[in-house]
């Protein structure tokens, strides 16, 4: 029997899970990033994702970063982002793709709103470090000008927006609506769409959107 080197431990100490090998400095990484997921709320089992993550990951550099790979709106990244980075921030700070709002930054207003292979998730609630591999898509990978999404082009006829600032994260709601279940009537949508709040109170024209584009 091999003997182990001090400070590391083997996988099936590390939780039983095949593969990975955790050493202390790993360990303390883990404890740290899971610390953040409780930090923003996120249940235990997706603290315990983020953990694995990050150690799938390889930890962290000496620069404290961790590597990640994942596709955005089709296209490959890979970013080098600080453990307790969540995917919102990812997304502006490291992406550049500004058109997902920072609103409440505490799931609360949907102002955030994004897809994660095909389904809709509040982008300030999810460590970038839990999205290896994953399909993103932000409100810039759904059509551009000349070529609008049905579902943006709607919000313009409609007047889907005031000040606009939550009009991102409807839209994207919206969109991932389509392909939930979901009623007819106008008191469906409005359930459907409870978790993305308009301070402006555009409500009426949004679902007139939504249910503009569920006809066609």
């Amino acid at each position: 029997m091999s003997e182990k080197k001090s400070g590391e431990t083997s996988a099936a100490d590390a939780g039983n899970h095949p593969g990975i090998q955790v050493s202390r400095r790993n360990f303390l990484q883990m404890v740290g990033i899971t610390g953040a997921a409780s930090g923003l709320g996120l249940p235990f089992v997706g603290q315990a994702a983020a953990a694995l993550a990050l150690a799938h990951a390889g930890g962290v550099d000496a620069d404290g970063l961790v590597s990640i790979k994942l596709k955005v709106n089709g296209k490959a990244q890979e970013l080098k982002v600080d453990p307790r980075t969540t995917l919102l921030d990812a997304l502006r700070d490291h992406l550049q793709l500004t058109g997902t709002k920072k609103g409440c930054d505490h799931g609360q207003c949907g102002a955030c709103t994004v897809h994660v292979n095909g389904r809709r998730v509040n982008s300030c609630l999810s460590l970038a470090a839990m999205h290896e591999g994953d399909e993103v898509t932000t409100l810039e990978g759904l059509g551009q000008p000349g070529q609008l999404h049905p579902m943006q082009q709607a919000f313009l006829e409609h007047d889907g927006y005031q000040c606009g600032y939550c009009t991102s994260g409807q839209i994207m709601s919206a969109v991932a609506l389509m392909k939930e279940p979901c009623g007819p009537a106008n008191a469906d949508v409005k359930e459907a769409m409870s978790g993305n709040i308009c301070r402006c109170g555009a409500y009426s024209n949004i679902v007139a959107a939504i249910q503009q584009v569920r006809k066609i």
